[in-house]
């Protein structure tokens, strides 16, 4: 499954194992320190469960220049419809500006929508303007649920009365 991107010279193609060290780098440039270990486990599980897992590059001139990972969801959280989670996308950012991030979600869209996957979600940390600003010209919304988080290291019921 290989795709002319919208951008010259570019193409969308599937990630293949040999990809991980420059999904590192990529990452790496834009968190500030590699993430091994995160892309390890993550390729790993694509290659033992393939339909649950959606793992897209895209080339510019043969070279590996950005990257997106995703998760096919089938009924969490109560949903009847496969929905697909975008975990993490990446453009090397001495490429920035040039369209790779809109042509790899050009790409995701077409993949999607062949595998029957009508809905996309992805989550940002709030105060990274940059995603959020890529996120909402691709037209994604705030989503009607709330993430919830605590500390796991204080008792879970101390403060409730029974």
């Amino acid at each position: 499954m290989s795709k002319q991107s919208a951008v010259a010279d570019t193409r969308i193609r599937p990630l293949a194992a040999g990809d991980l060290e420059t999904v590192i780098e990529i990452d790496g440039r834009h968190a500030g320190r590699p993430r091994r270990r995160f892309f390890q486990k993550r390729f790993d599980a694509a290659g033992s469960h393939p339909d649950g897992f959606i793992h897209l590059g895209i080339e510019a001139h043969d070279e590996l220049v950005g990257f997106a990972l995703l998760r096919v969801l089938r009924g969490e959280f109560g949903g009847d419809e496969p929905v697909a989670a975008l975990d993490v996308i990446g453009v090397d950012p001495t490429q920035a500006g040039r369209g790779y991030g809109r042509s790899l979600l050009q790409g995701i869209a077409s993949t999607l929508s062949e595998a029957r996957i009508h809905s996309l979600r992805s989550q940002a940390e709030w105060k990274n303007s940059e995603l959020l600003r890529f996120f909402e010209g691709a037209g994604f919304e705030l989503a009607p649920r709330l993430i919830l988080e605590r500390s796991t290291s204080m008792p879970f019921f101390d403060s409730i009365d029974d």
